[in-house]
């Protein structure tokens, strides 16, 4: 049998990174998919064939303690699993492309001088995003990379949605909102004429709640508009975030209390969020277990301020005809779900128990006048499509880009 080509994914978030291979001729095709998550406290590697099948699934040691470490144990896994096998490229998930970065786009020195001038935009995960593409560069020189944005699914809105009431000088310098978890709703709307035709083309909000959250208000599977705007700050409450902030917060953290530029960037994006409300874990699974009132109060907070966001974006929609949960608690918490259906019952919302409890896909009843789903997300197929596309115009990697 000739060597096989296969497209790497890589998709480095603030505490994980996620991984695929998949055949170079068809993104579909995958051969590998898997994760290493709590990296920098207990890290786990977990990793399926193309048919679900395990391939591995252990605790990792002490020595997987960065993101850089996490890159080195992953590629001596995918050398002794895949020996012999030539990477024709690789895609990386990239949190924000910024103004000029509209669409994915083969990273070259300039790009990613660009990107590392947004890491003050994105300091979770554009750091790791651009790491991983450094690591690729020193393990396989030669092999095209392609950088897929979370930000380029929401461009293409109506200019009004993405103004910041700030003067025209600061707009011109970029300012703006963008929004994220754009290779997340790309996949949603990729798979709703065959998962929920019924709601495919018309007023859907999809909800990717996770350890990062947002809500993307769709319309024929277009972005409308979207609860994150010019970094991942914006909007929900998330696991270390706030989320939306009055402004005159930030002021009085540096005016009133004195704090410096550093110690205010690590309290938003790092010590806030369910984390700083709990004062005990920003992991939703942790909170909901948990009978402590701090935990309660976290809860409800994530909670009111989802259903709060979805009757904001159903208005800018006219109404909503679907609402779909994806990611990490969108995907896995039954009662996360079943408590922003039950508030936002008003709207329409009527929810299936039974089918909820099973993680649907389908939780809504008959009777709902709101069609509701849990549809897992593929931010990582997305990004090996586009990565796919765009070497389909390179020319033949060198044959010596091996695995």
């Amino acid at each position: 049998m000739g060597v096989r080509e296969v497209v790497l994914v890589l998709n480095a978030g603030s505490s994980s990174l996620k991984f695929s291979v998949s055949a170079a001729v068809d993104a579909r095709l995958v051969t590998a998919r898997g994760q290493i998550e709590s990296i920098g406290t207990s890290p786990r590697f977990s990793a399926r064939d193309g048919s679900g099948v395990r391939l591995d699934d252990r605790e990792l040691d002490g020595s997987v303690g960065d993101h850089r470490s996490a890159l080195d144990m992953l590629a001596g896994w995918l050398r002794a699993r895949f020996h012999g096998t030539r990477v024709v490229g690789v895609g990386h998930r990239v949190v924000h492309g910024g103004p000029r970065y509209a669409a994915p786009i083969v990273v070259s020195a300039q790009v990613l001088h660009e990107l590392r001038n947004l890491v003050p935009l994105a300091p979770l995960h554009q750091p790791h995003n651009l790491a991983a593409i450094d690591a690729v560069s020193d393990r396989l020189p030669g092999v095209p990379q392609v950088a897929c944005f979370d930000t380029s699914f929401h461009r293409g809105h109506d200019p009004v949605v993405d103004l910041i009431p700030l003067p025209e000088k600061i707009r011109a310098a970029g300012v703006q909102r963008y929004g994220f978890h754009g290779l997340s709703y790309e996949y949603i709307a990729a798979v709703l004429p065959q998962q929920a035709p019924e709601i495919a083309h018309g007023r859907v909000l999809a909800a990717h709640l996770g350890s990062g959250a947002s809500l993307c208000a769709m319309r024929d599977g277009r972005s409308v508009d979207t609860s994150l705007g010019f970094t991942a700050l914006d909007g929900l409450c998330m696991s270390t975030r706030p989320g939306s902030l009055d402004p005159g917060v930030v002021l009085y953290l540096f005016q009133g209390l004195g704090l410096s530029a550093s110690e205010v960037e690590t309290m938003l994006y790092r010590q806030s969020g369910l984390l700083g409300l709990s004062g005990l874990s920003g992991d939703m699974r942790d909170l909901a277990d948990s009978r402590e009132p701090s935990a309660r109060l976290a809860v409800d907070y994530f909670v009111y301020r989802a259903a709060r966001e979805i009757a904001s974006l159903a208005s800018v929609l006219g109404g909503i005809d679907g609402l779909v949960f994806t990611a990490g608690i969108g995907e896995r918490s039954a009662q996360i779900r079943a408590r922003i259906c039950e508030a936002s019952a008003w709207l329409g919302v009527e929810l299936d128990a039974d089918a909820n409890a099973r993680n649907g896909p389908c939780i809504s009843t008959p009777r709902s006048r709101i069609s509701t789903w849990v549809i897992p997300t593929n931010e990582e197929l997305m990004i090996a499509r586009h990565t796919v596309s765009m070497l389909g115009l390179l020319e033949a990697v060198p044959a010596t880009a091996r695995a």
